[in-house]
């Protein structure tokens, strides 16, 4: 079972198949199907008619949730950059490495409160707290299970997001590991505050990251 995980909107009903069109209203249910999130996106017809004819064969969802579909861009031209937060954020979750969980739970958390994210729900799973964001713009929904960071945690935490927000996750083989702890850094204060590790979002990590998600 995965502590975290990424599924991007669909791009058509899943129960009639239609392609959805730009600003057309939607409806997404999420379901825990042997301990793995499933989502499924309806258009309003059916999702009408599924209600009217009482259909009881997709009960007991986690989520649900009504949308508005916004027709993805054009793909950009390629280019390099350094990583920003969401972008490294999915490379993390398609790795699915149980190290880089306390990564995905502060890259989360400092997008909730840029509100790139949004927290559509918080379920207790295994006596573990989960949170189910979605990203507005692209209707994918990110599931960060809590990691239960101690503050004697937070350093280590901080240096690993920092150092993957400037090197990314394949650093050249002359970058320096040491260097960014020559940087100057905001020490936790005595309410347990996070140290600034996303320099390349211009914004400090929240002092707790769990209340923050939580709102």
């Amino acid at each position: 079972m995965n502590d975290w995980n990424l599924q991007s909107r669909s791009r058509h009903c899943a129960a009639c198949q239609r392609q959805f069109v730009d600003k057309e209203p939607y409806h997404t249910l999420l379901f825990d199907e042997k301990g793995e999130f499933q989502r499924e996106d309806l258009c309003d017809v059916c999702w009408q008619q599924r209600e009217q004819d009482g259909d009881s064969s997709r009960k007991g969802f986690v989520s649900y949730w009504q949308g508005i579909y916004e027709a993805p861009p054009p793909p950009r031209p390629d280019a390099i950059q350094k990583e920003n937060a969401e972008t490294l954020l999915r490379k993390l979750i398609e790795r699915n490495d149980p190290a880089h969980g306390p990564a995905c739970y502060i890259l989360a958390a400092m997008l909730e409160r840029k509100r790139l994210l949004k927290v559509k729900e918080q379920i207790l799973r295994d006596n573990q707290r989960v949170f189910i964001y979605e990203q507005p713009r692209t209707g994918d929904i990110f599931t960060i299970a809590d990691p239960d960071l101690q503050l004697d945690q937070l350093d280590a935490v901080q240096q690993d997001v920092s150092d993957l927000l400037e090197h990314g996750l394949n650093p050249p083989p002359d970058a320096d590991p040491t260097a960014d702890q020559a940087a100057p850094t905001r020490s936790p204060d005595t309410a347990g505050a996070w140290t600034a590790a996303d320099s390349a979002e211009d914004e400090p990590l929240p002092s707790d990251p769990s209340t923050t998600a939580a709102r």
